[in-house]
């Protein structure tokens, strides 16, 4: 905290204690007075007067402090801090009573004034607190004629928490509420009227020159999400969110918490609900070892991993910069974490029997992967070496090493593949999948569709295109993806990873496919543009390798339930192990000699579903 802000923040407290403090004789000697009609305090009483008031000042002053009156600010008092009131003044005034009776008997203090003594206090002690916070209210509503006009979505208590704090900001001007709920309609919070529902966004947008809307329902659904965010895309303003308030009770909400509406709030699915202590059972006090640990997957199981503490996380990755910020981010958010980071490639047979050999991981994650699918059209034998012949490696070293579980991180792009890098892909889940019958190691696949946000996703191109000022490129009007967030992706790899017994390949429930030119019309709405209007939608044609729609099953894999609902089981494929490595063996010396129809012919060998143009 700044020097300034601590300074004013210490001052503030000792104001409020010295205030306190100061109400204990008011209220004292207004019990005296009460007791006697207000007809002044016989002298014989001032003694026993001034022995309360002695007593009571260090009793009641220590008091005040151990129930954290002082925690909360004067301007956003609330019930919480009339509690914390009534137990300090409660414990005080029984403590203050128990010492005074066996300093005097009681002799010469009249019994009424204990009693009126505390109720006295607490009317001294909340009444200022609640006068200041109303007159701060009403002068910040007087004052407030300009910043920029917002209107609030939700009238909850996400909503009144955080108009509490823009009411006391220059910068927003708040209008007023839109709430679905009946009985709230034509009612005020805080002197703000509740203007309709949410259907009238657009309208209400127009008649009061709203200039930004603030979503302000934390726990809405994706479908009351995906309504907000279409009334919010066709009103042609700026939207901001207000995150969840998970945890933070009725403490003050802050405008600083918003953030711009992104297409994530709107593809986001529900929280997927995990099995925590599953997932430590196999990674708490565990050497954890992750490939590919800089990428956008693998750096969000590094950080996940972190959480459950294991014994070391090792990193592998060859990307320098993305290791270093991997890296540096780790060790400044687990400062405890035994955290080690090797700089190599997967293909490099050496280095990695000395990442193996030398840290000797008991659970491994294999993330690094090729996955950008016209780049690995365009240089197969590169997607080959890296996503075949060293998934190849990588795996036999986990199994020569002992490593008790290795989870294979796969893609829906591996069934039915129409590319080279989707058939690379698939090529591993029939490795790990097969080994697994003869070694001790389990290995675990888990496969599932895009991630929103990870490098070379279409998310972030679409950004960069709005921001440019388009147009935005589509390569079909009907092409559809799956899309989860990376937080949920991880989060169910991890889940697998504790459910699999070795074999097995888990499907994550990508929920319902999303169209891309959708897509591509929200992203241009939510900020605040028109489509062809502002931004223009250009069709570009399919890419090499690319498909229309991606499929998470192949017609020979059937899918079973598990104890996860976002968890699905794909039966296993077995081959004979001879031949798959003698297979693999010349698809690896037809990638070394760049011959690629040689290449494409083992690869549609190894698997037959595979259609190359």
């Amino acid at each position: 905290m700044h020097v300034k802000s601590l300074k004013f923040v210490l001052f503030n407290r000792w104001s409020a204690f010295l205030h306190d403090l100061l109400w204990i004789p008011v209220a004292l000697c207004l019990a005296y007075l009460l007791r006697f009609n207000f007809t002044g305090i016989p002298k014989e009483h001032m003694a026993t007067l001034g022995l309360l008031i002695l007593i009571s000042l260090p009793v009641q002053g220590v008091a005040f402090w151990l129930f954290g009156m002082y925690r909360g600010l004067w301007r956003f008092a609330s019930i919480p801090d009339l509690f914390r009131i009534l137990k300090a003044v409660c414990f005080g005034a029984l403590c203050v009573t128990v010492i005074i009776s066996l300093a005097t008997r009681l002799a010469g203090v009249p019994r009424s004034v204990l009693f009126l003594y505390p109720l006295l206090l607490i009317g001294g002690l909340t009444l200022p607190r609640l006068l200041y916070r109303w007159y701060k209210d009403r002068y910040f509503t007087l004052r407030k004629n300009e910043g920029k006009r917002i209107i609030i979505v939700g009238g909850g208590n996400a909503g009144q928490l955080l108009l509490r704090d823009l009411r006391h900001q220059d910068a927003y001007q708040p209008i007023g509420f839109l709430d679905d709920d009946p009985v709230k309609q034509g009612r005020e919070i805080l002197g703000v009227p509740i203007l309709g529902q949410i259907d009238d966004l657009n309208k209400i947008v127009k008649a009061f020159n709203v200039q930004e809307i603030v979503i302000a329902i934390p726990s809405a659904s994706q479908e009351q999400m995906k309504k907000i965010m279409g009334y919010c895309g066709n009103s042609g303003v700026s939207a901001s969110i207000l995150p969840t308030l998970q945890g933070k009770g009725d403490q003050q909400v802050s405008s600083s918490q918003l953030r711009p509406l992104s297409i994530e709030d709107l593809l986001g699915r529900e929280p997927v609900e995990l099995d925590t202590k599953a997932i430590q059972a196999y990674l708490k006090g565990k050497a954890v070892l992750v490939t590919g640990g800089g990428g956008s997957i693998g750096s969000e199981l590094c950080r996940q991993i972190a959480d459950m503490h294991p014994s070391r996380l090792i990193i592998f990755d060859h990307g320098e910069f993305n290791l270093y910020s991997i890296d540096h981010e780790l060790r400044q958010s687990y400062p405890n974490l035994k955290l080690v980071v090797v700089l190599g490639d997967v293909k490099n047979q050496e280095r990695v029997d000395w990442v193996f050999k030398k840290f000797s991981p008991e659970v491994v994650f294999h993330a690094a992967a090729y996955k950008h699918v016209p780049m690995v059209e365009i240089n197969p034998a590169e997607g080959v070496s890296n996503n075949v012949s060293g998934t190849r490696m990588i795996v036999d070293a986990a199994d020569r090493y002992g490593v008790a579980r290795f989870v294979q991180v796969s893609t829906d792009k591996a069934v039915n593949p129409a590319n080279v890098m989707g058939t690379t892909k698939r090529i591993g889940e029939l490795y790990c999948q097969n080994l697994n019958e003869q070694s001790k190691t389990r290995f675990i696949t888990t496969r599932f569709g895009n991630v929103l946000g990870s490098a070379g996703s279409v998310v972030p191109l679409f950004q960069k295109q709005i921001e440019e000022g388009g147009p935005l490129t589509v390569t079909h009007p009907e092409i559809t993806r799956y899309f989860m967030t990376i937080p949920e992706a991880v989060s169910l790899i991890l889940q697998a990873g504790a459910m699999g017994e070795g074999g097995e390949i888990f499907v994550l429930d990508m929920g319902e496919p999303v169209l891309i030119r959708h897509l591509a019309e929200q992203m241009i709405t939510l900020s605040g543009l028109s489509v062809d209007k502002d931004i223009e939608i250009i069709y570009t044609g399919l890419r090499p390798g690319e498909k229309l729609y991606e499929e998470v099953l192949h017609e020979s894999e059937e899918l079973e339930s598990t104890s996860h609902e976002k968890l699905l089981l794909a039966r296993s494929r077995q081959v004979d192990w001879e031949w798959l490595t003698d297979e693999l063996d010349r698809l690896h010396l037809a990638a070394t000699s760049r011959n690629i129809d040689v290449l494409k012919a083992h690869l549609k060998n190894i698997v037959p579903e595979y259609k190359s143009e």
